[in-house]
């Protein structure tokens, strides 16, 4: 019959390890309690960060339309849709007819700022929907008088 031995997977914080000529203890003296852990929106089960905010961190991002640009302050964990909705209060363009591009690429509603990798101090495009863009243009040409009549003599 053999006899199994469990093995420890973590050293307790009473234990030391030696490095060198020094001894380090392997806990950092923050009481040692239990990890926390988090789901993020992707699915993904990852320690829970420091901050306590509902993972709630303010990044801010610089939005640029055009020959206008834009600092706003938006959680880490926000989704484009709700950054199209913060950019309408501030730009008075429809989240529907917004296109955000972020490294070259034109991001979903759905997909989360921090899963894109976007970071503190980045920049952002905001485009607007050429299709929306030319419907709006003919509703306005449609509701404008003719100006091009001829003048007889």
């Amino acid at each position: 019959m053999m006899k199994l031995r469990s093995r420890r997977l973590f050293r307790s914080c009473s234990s030391k390890v030696g490095v060198g000529r020094e001894t380090i203890r392997a806990c950092n003296g923050e009481g040692g309690g239990d990890i926390q852990w988090e789901v993020r929106p992707g699915g993904m089960l990852v320690q829970k960060r420091e901050g306590g905010k509902g993972g709630g961190e303010l990044i801010r991002l610089r939005v640029s339309m055009g020959s206008h640009s834009h600092d706003i302050s938006i959680g880490a964990t926000s989704t484009f849709g709700e950054l199209k909705v913060v950019m309408a209060l501030v730009t008075g363009l429809e989240p529907r007819a917004q296109r955000i591009v972020y490294r070259g690429k034109e991001r979903e509603d759905e997909d989360h700022l921090h899963m894109v990798g976007v970071k503190d101090a980045d920049k952002v495009l905001l485009l607007e929907d050429p299709a929306i863009k030319e419907k709006k243009m003919r509703a306005m040409a449609m509701a404008a008088p003719n100006c091009h009549t001829a003048i007889k003599v």
